[in-house]
């Protein structure tokens, strides 16, 4: 990987800067791609702007940025993207600093801050390199998502037209599932979350093989079948859906058969049991069983102590080598003497104080 730094007049910057919905933001004589496909838009805050510009009129140096270079030779803005958009702005007389636009200000003090030099570094490397060097430099201000700088790396034809059904405000994904996903689409969670559905979690591997198709058909094909299965299987929407991993269900269980009545049935008897702290996790118990979804509500420490009492210290199991002996509290462990998915509460008539040793075994039958 080669890391270049060098200096890069805000002349030089400014020159060519446009900024339309069609062709994005661009500088640098059209070189710099200001704001690539990865970035999210957020607008700087007035003092925030305003600051740079009060720097540069002040000869004060800005913070360094970073650049990446692509395979055809152009650049994009991997960080400093508000600082660049900032001046860019100010010498096309899209606002006034101080009262004074740019236009207003003497020739000299224009050129003052054409002539001003920005520090950038410069990378270009392996798709592996740029990535690793993206998650190093991304340390400060608005930092970026895990799944930004994958987009920095891997930004192509098919990055593009996901992106048109992930990536921006009020897309084709919102729609569909908005009410499904957690996140935020312009931050690129939607856009992530299919990844990982569609690629078992290899969200790099994916983007790689895809990175320069034509279109993203594919993953948005997928998209709309696991939500279609969900929307079946599950006719009844709750808010606890919004943060299930449907992707993951509808690999391993979309080619079974399920009666959805007998699903809402046991949703619904889960729901309402004050016993399941994790309300979401209800979706995969139903189907694998495994009680680490619910979160179970657990004794307090009151009941234990209560229930410790009543046994005078002794491990409840009689079957126990150290049934004899009185053991601290501290070297017990509470335990439903009805289990709680055969109908057990967690109420201190169902709690028995077991050894550790004991609750383990028991645990792991």
């Amino acid at each position: 990987m080669n890391i270049l730094l060098k200096e890069i007049t805000v002349r030089e910057l400014t020159e060519g800067y446009t900024d339309n919905e069609e062709g994005g933001v661009r500088g640098y004589s059209g070189r710099l791609d200001i704001r690539p496909p990865y970035q999210r838009e957020f607008v700087y805050a007035e003092k925030q702007r305003n600051a740079v510009i009060d720097t540069v009129m002040k000869g004060f140096p800005l913070n360094v940025m970073y650049w990446a270079t692509r395979e055809d030779g152009t650049f994009e803005v991997i960080d400093g993207q508000q600082r660049t958009i900032s001046l860019c702005q100010y010498v096309n007389g899209d606002f006034s600093f101080d009262f004074r636009a740019f236009h207003n200000l003497q020739n000299d003090e224009q050129d003052q801050i054409l002539d001003y030099k920005l520090m950038v570094y410069v990378c270009t490397g392996t798709d592996s390199e740029r990535l690793q060097w993206f998650r190093t430099i991304n340390i400060a201000g608005e930092k970026l998502t895990d799944q930004e700088l994958r987009n920095a790396v891997y930004s192509g034809s098919w990055l593009s037209d996901a992106k048109r059904y992930f990536s921006k405000s009020g897309c084709a994904a919102y729609g569909l599932a908005g009410r499904y996903l957690s996140g935020s689409p312009i931050r690129q969670d939607y856009l992530e979350t299919a990844i990982r559905w569609i690629s078992h979690g290899n969200i790099e591997v994916y983007m790689s093989k895809h990175q320069h198709d034509l279109n993203a058909n594919e993953l948005w094909l997928y998209f709309q079948r696991v939500i279609e299965w969900v929307k079946v299987t599950f006719p009844k929407y709750r808010k606890e859906m919004k943060t299930v991993a449907w992707g993951d269900l509808f690999n391993k269980y979309s080619g079974k058969t399920f009666d959805t009545a007998v699903l809402e049935g046991e949703v619904s008897r889960l729901m309402m049991d004050s016993d399941v702290k994790k309300k979401s996790g209800i979706y995969s118990y139903i189907f694998d069983g495994d009680e680490r979804h619910l979160d179970i509500r657990a004794f307090d420490d009151n009941t234990k102590r209560e229930v410790y009492e009543r046994q005078g210290g002794h491990c409840a199991n009689p079957n126990c080598p150290r049934r004899d002996e009185v053991l601290d509290i501290s070297e017990m462990e509470a335990d439903h003497i009805t289990p709680w998915k055969e109908g057990g509460r967690t109420v201190a008539e169902n709690c028995q104080m077991l050894c550790r040793d004991c609750n383990r075994r028991k645990g792991a039958r």
